[in-house]
């Protein structure tokens, strides 16, 4: 190893080293964050690889998502998304296999998870994740059969979730709400 990339390693280890010392600091709090949602992202990317997912950054954004908030606040848009990813891949992978994927087959396909959304009684961030949904199983499919798409969608997002969740719960961060560096990355 060159001198200076073993004096950057050194420098970025005791500032590191530095932060965490300090006990509850904001900087301690976004330090914690910064780690924990870096391990869990790089977790759930290569699970998805290992699974050999095509789009393996849904279950890393999905990871994202998760492990930005408490457990509880976690828990109430992660079932939410969960919710909405499986609808809008059901609905789209149903009417893409029937007609040609289009704006109005698209445009038909919101409107009837809409529908859907209300007769079950599911939110607007649950419609929100499943439109989104429709869009890339209905337009973004790239020529492979819709359902081969919907299930890679609803896997990488279930995945996703899951490894957030997970590092919530048993990683939880320390909330300081008082502080202005509460929600910093």
């Amino acid at each position: 190893m060159c001198p200076s990339r073993r004096d950057f390693l050194g420098a970025t280890a005791a500032a590191t080293s530095s932060l965490l010392n300090t006990k509850d600091s904001p900087a301690t709090t976004s330090a914690l964050h910064v780690i924990r949602t870096t391990l869990t992202a790089t977790a759930s990317l290569a699970i998805a690889h290992a699974l050999a997912l095509p789009e393996p950054y849904w279950a890393t954004i999905s990871t994202i998502v998760a492990v930005q908030s408490s457990l509880v606040a976690s828990w109430n848009l992660s079932w939410r998304r969960f919710a909405g990813t499986a609808l809008g891949a059901a609905i789209g992978a149903a009417l893409a296999s029937l007609f040609a994927p289009s704006g109005w087959l698209f445009s038909l396909a919101m409107f009837a998870a809409g529908v859907v959304c209300l007769l079950i009684r599911l939110d607007r961030a649950a419609y929100r994740f499943a439109s989104i949904t429709l869009a890339i199983v209905i337009l973004a499919s790239h020529g492979q059969r819709a359902w081969i798409t919907a299930g890679h969608r609803f896997i990488e997002v279930a995945i996703g979730i899951a490894i957030g969740l997970v590092a919530t719960a048993v990683w939880p961060e320390r909330s300081d709400s008082s502080s202005p560096h509460a929600s910093s990355p």
